[in-house]
């Protein structure tokens, strides 16, 4: 919250939350987000699978103000975690919570089995985050479900920029399309956030 403040015209803040500590999340909810200079939810990460109920007030609540939620999400060759979320757990939540915009941050991991598994839920959107540099990712993301509904993300920390980047400029598909994945997408989707907290849009 201090870099947010301190670099308005550089950086967006997200609120890490989780739903295993829901009141605790909601008051982190309505001091970073309603009161503070974030304006998006997640990455909600590993600690309990997103579609338990307890997920339910947080959705509603991101649906009520606008908010966008990353979550974790992955498929892993030998099985999840317990408490790990699957994309087949992301498309159970947006379908209770139709109004809600989410975006899978890794799609799976294994793409081509993430790709199909959001691709007939429409507030479910394809983040490029965290696996390997492979060809044809996000030319199959753009085919399936078009340009509108992929979302670069780098993943830093655990890949580099370069090789995230990397999978969006070196991919088969048009300038505008990856205009879009690179940016677009992204700050069409936090508009009404951005608008609220007074940020050029």
């Amino acid at each position: 919250m201090r870099a947010v403040k301190a670099f308005p015209d550089r950086a967006y803040g997200s609120v890490y939350i989780s739903p295993r500590v829901l009141d605790f999340s909601m008051q982190e909810l309505n001091r970073c987000i309603r009161d503070g200079p974030m304006v998006m939810i997640g990455e909600i990460e590993t600690d309990a699978r997103c579609n338990i109920p307890a997920m339910d007030t947080i959705a509603d609540w991101a649906v009520a103000n606008d908010v966008v939620i990353l979550q974790h999400e992955w498929l892993r060759t030998g099985g999840n975690e317990p408490t790990e979320s699957s994309p087949f757990d992301v498309v159970e939540l947006a379908r209770r919570h139709p109004k809600l915009q989410i975006v899978c941050a890794h799609t799976g991991g294994n793409w081509e089995l993430g790709i199909r598994a959001i691709r007939s839920t429409k507030n479910v959107y394809c983040g490029t985050a965290g696996s390997d540099p492979t060809a044809g990712f996000v030319e199959m993301a753009v085919r399936e479900l078009g340009a509108e509904r992929v979302i670069y993300g780098s993943d830093v920390g655990g890949r580099s920029f370069a090789s995230q980047v990397a999978k969006v400029e070196g991919a088969n598909i048009s300038d505008a399309e990856k205009k879009l994945i690179l940016g677009g997408n992204l700050r069409r989707l936090l508009e009404p956030m951005l608008r609220k907290k007074g940020y050029k849009v």
